[in-house]
């Protein structure tokens, strides 16, 4: 088995406006995931400069850091975090014009000898900004099909049965929506992980731990995978 988690940790800020990386990292040791995507990770209060290193310090892992876009000085992003080893990586940019610089980290990681492929993503406020983001993702992975493909992160979009999620299960297969925000009382599946094949996937959860709660506004999105 797998576990593969995504995580959007409002740069470390917490419900109670505490920014604090280490209860993030609290949080990321109770889930115990193999490979986790992060979403809005960066702050200028971060001890090192170096948001991506110091949380994969924290919480035992290795970092591949994915900014998007740098704020009073310090990156902004999306990351991934991974104890299996890296093969390989592609940071991808999925701006659009007039709107906030968004991208996607593409990773091709070595799960005991399989080549498992995990794309990071968080997509834009706007329903034809998803949409093109969307077209653009779908087209890439499957350019390059693997074994196993994953695609996790914050995709804004909550209404069942919308186009842009039904394009996304059409390509990458099923995905079971977990409601993740607000933390404190989830309504939205705002965080969603969609695994190729579908088969592999055993089940999702959203991590309600009484830190996970505070820690963020979104709780982590955790999968279980069956290694093919």
């Amino acid at each position: 088995m797998l576990r593969i988690a995504s995580y959007n940790v409002h740069g470390c800020v917490g419900a109670d406006r505490r920014f604090d990386p280490a209860r993030i990292a609290r949080v990321l040791r109770e889930i115990d995931a193999d490979v986790v995507g992060v979403q809005e990770l960066g702050s200028p209060r971060h001890r090192t400069g170096d948001a991506w290193t110091e949380l994969a310090e924290l919480a035992g892992y290795a970092p591949i850091p994915g900014p998007t876009r740098f704020r009073r000085g310090a990156a902004f992003g999306n990351g991934l975090l991974t104890r299996l080893p890296v093969r390989g990586h592609e940071l991808v940019d999925l701006s659009c014009p007039r709107r906030e610089p968004r991208g996607a980290i593409d990773a091709t990681l070595d799960c005991r000898g399989l080549a498992l492929r995990v794309v990071v993503t968080h997509f834009g406020l706007s329903r034809a900004e998803r949409r093109e983001q969307a077209t653009r993702l779908v087209a890439r992975i499957a350019e390059c099909p693997a074994t196993l493909s994953v695609l996790v992160g914050g995709f804004n979009e909550w209404f069942i049965g919308s186009a842009l999620l039904g394009r996304l299960c059409a390509a990458l297969g099923r995905e079971v929506a977990v409601p993740s925000f607000p933390a404190p009382l989830p309504l939205f599946a705002l965080d969603r992980i969609w695994i190729r094949p579908g088969s592999a996937l055993e089940r999702v959860t959203a991590h309600r731990s009484r830190t996970a709660r505070v820690a963020s506004d979104h709780l982590p999105v955790v999968a279980d995978v069956r290694l093919p």
